[in-house]
């Protein structure tokens, strides 16, 4: 029998715990994001435990709620955040004890000290720095503060900003902690020495989904002339076939009036119910109908040729939103006036 003593229990046999009190269908799926050495271990553990009391089960299942607390206080304002809420919760000894057990393995993101600091008085504190640094920091932060900060930035430096953290790939520990010399006044301690990713494609396209339609096009417009292959694959991405959903009705019926049948049947096969529904209720019930006639009788289809129709409709979609005839929110809660 285990002891129940939290403190006898060794991590792997906590975490065997976790899961079995789980149950096998939700562990069934966290093993899904294991390495097969990691399911190996946890299932020779699992096989070991005998009896699982219920205080162990409670002790277990309340250290893992309080590490997931202190993980989402460390996520959301930094370690110095989650240790002040912390503190207040539990106690400054246990406060202490969940961030320590947490940042020993935990690698804090870099810009971890400015990730609190108002958008407004951040851009005072970079738009005078090198582009290439601004990126460095935009690529880092919270995309929609990234898109506030890109937005307010002078025109002729926008486009130079997002085209450097679209092209960033991995930054050297050496020279993040330059920089966060430069802006802290101080030397950041990283908790590892491996590079780090950031920036990318999808970096510079989660920033540019949540600025103004304006400041997007003023990037997109420059990018092309500067390099069309890159302002052509950032198009390709800035808005994907399932965000259909995030349309209202009427855009939506706007949108099916222009796109053909053929295609639309293969966009949506192997997407969600609830995008799949969105577009049938928008539809007659004949032409739904028909529509889910053809999707069945179309069978499997090569995953490319889903994904050329699903552009198809996407591009039909950006051609609206330029003309007018439709409106994609951007920027957050945008709001509209009828």
């Amino acid at each position: 029998m285990l002891q129940s003593k939290k403190s006898s229990l060794a991590g792997r046999t906590k975490a065997a715990i976790f899961l079995v009190t789980l149950g096998s269908e939700v562990s069934s799926e966290i093993f899904k994001h294991l390495r097969e050495d990691e399911i190996e271990q946890l299932t020779f553990e699992i096989a070991r435990l005998d009896k699982v009391t219920p205080e162990d089960k409670d002790k277990v299942l309340m250290e893992f709620q309080e590490l997931m607390m202190a993980q989402e206080f460390i996520s959301n304002g930094g370690i110095d955040y989650a240790r002040e809420v912390l503190e207040r919760a539990l106690g400054t000894q246990k406060a202490i004890d969940i961030v320590n057990r947490l940042t020993s393995s935990l690698q804090v993101r870099p810009f971890d000290f400015i990730r609190r600091t108002d958008p407004s008085h951040l851009l005072n504190f970079i738009q005078g720095e090198h582009p290439q640094t601004i990126a460095l920091i935009l690529a880092y932060l919270d995309p929609q503060k990234s898109a506030q900060i890109l937005s307010a930035l002078k025109h002729e430096i926008q486009a130079d900003v997002a085209k450097r953290i679209a092209t960033m790939d991995r930054t050297s520990p050496d020279v993040l902690r330059e920089v966060e010399r430069v802006l802290e006044r101080k030397l950041s301690t990283l908790a590892s020495e491996d590079y780090t990713s950031a920036g990318g494609i999808d970096s510079i396209v989660e920033v540019l989904n949540n600025v103004d339609r304006g400041t997007e096009k003023i990037i997109i417009e420059a990018l092309e002339e500067d390099d069309p292959e890159l302002a052509e694959e950032i198009k390709k991405r800035m808005f994907v076939f399932e965000d259909i959903v995030l349309l209202d009705d009427r855009s939506i019926q706007r949108v099916l009036r222009e796109v053909d049948t053929n295609d639309l049947a293969k966009a949506l096969k192997g997407v969600d119910a609830e995008v799949q529904e969105k577009i049938f209720r928008n539809m007659s019930k004949r032409a739904s109908s028909l529509l889910r006639e053809d999707m069945d009788f179309m069978g499997p289809l090569r995953l490319r040729d889903v994904e050329e129709s699903q552009q198809k409709i996407v591009n039909i979609i950006r051609k609206l939103e330029e003309s007018g005839d439709i409106i994609v929110a951007r920027g957050g809660d945008e709001e509209l006036v009828v």
